[in-house]
């Protein structure tokens, strides 16, 4: 492999998500805290169920393949339920940060609301869970070796890239979602998150099928943007005035031309 395939794959898999860092988080220091406490709620809920497995690979028959396979699929649904279970946590944790806040600031005012710090921690959660998923696929793509030379896909690096997006953006959509539910006590929301979590997780095992989890890993993902799009107070009307004045402005002529 090259280095055009290595720098190709990193920007498809972190390029948009650096972009919401720069653009909407990078700014505030208080949100860079938030972003990088979720970022470690994530791994620790990664480095407790790999314990978990660990163990439950260590005690059983490697020789048994459909238990080794059975194991996996275990291991990746309990990872996935720990966690949203660990997202709660640090709303948890998070909904006090909020009382403290409030209570130290003059106005009686907290500096930053509950959706922005769900949109905050879910990025967070993103970009971890991305890092984990593609650094190490990002130094196999250095080489030494060729993709496909056995028959199998060629297209194993740039898909995987692609699901590494998805899911830095599905976390952030979750946690949008997630927080609300816990907010408003609207539970269903919270049990949409998981099962959407649990699905694409899922979906993965259809791989070197590549179609049949990134499809509906995109689909999942437009749903749950609409979704958070329109809990976070959003709506068409207010989509189209922005479509609107961004080619007004646009089309406007420039000064001095």
């Amino acid at each position: 492999m090259t280095l055009a395939v290595f720098f190709g794959c990193t920007f498809i898999a972190f390029g948009p998500a650096l972009g919401l860092f720069l653009f909407t988080i990078a700014r505030d220091p208080l949100r860079i805290i938030i972003l990088i406490a979720g970022a470690f709620f994530w791994l620790v809920s990664l480095l407790l169920s790999s314990l978990i497995w660990f163990i439950a690979v260590k005690a059983s028959d490697p020789r048994d393949e459909p238990l080794q396979k059975g194991l996996l699929i275990f291991g990746v649904m309990f990872s996935v339920l720990l966690q949203e279970a660990f997202r709660f946590l640090y709303y948890k944790l998070l909904r006090k940060a909020i009382e403290g806040l409030v209570a130290l600031s003059e106005d009686g005012c907290s500096p930053i609301s509950i959706q922005q710090m769900a949109y905050v921690a879910g990025v967070g959660f993103g970009l971890m869970s991305g890092a984990f998923s593609m650094i190490n696929l990002l130094a196999d793509a250095l080489g030494p070796g060729t993709v496909g030379i056995h028959g199998d896909s060629q297209l194993y690096f740039l898909t995987s890239a692609f699901m590494t997006m998805v899911l830095i953006f599905l976390h952030t959509f979750w946690g949008i979602l997630f927080f609300h539910g816990c907010e408003h006590r609207r539970w269903w929301e919270i049990t949409a998150v998981v099962v959407m979590h649990l699905a694409v997780s899922g979906s993965t095992f259809c791989n070197p099928l590549y179609v049949g989890s990134l499809v509906p890993s995109y689909l999942l993902m437009a749903t749950a943007a609409v979704w958070a799009y329109l809990l976070s107070g959003g709506s068409a009307q207010n989509l189209r005035r922005f479509l609107l004045s961004g080619l007004q402005s646009r089309a406007s002529p420039q000064p001095g031309s």
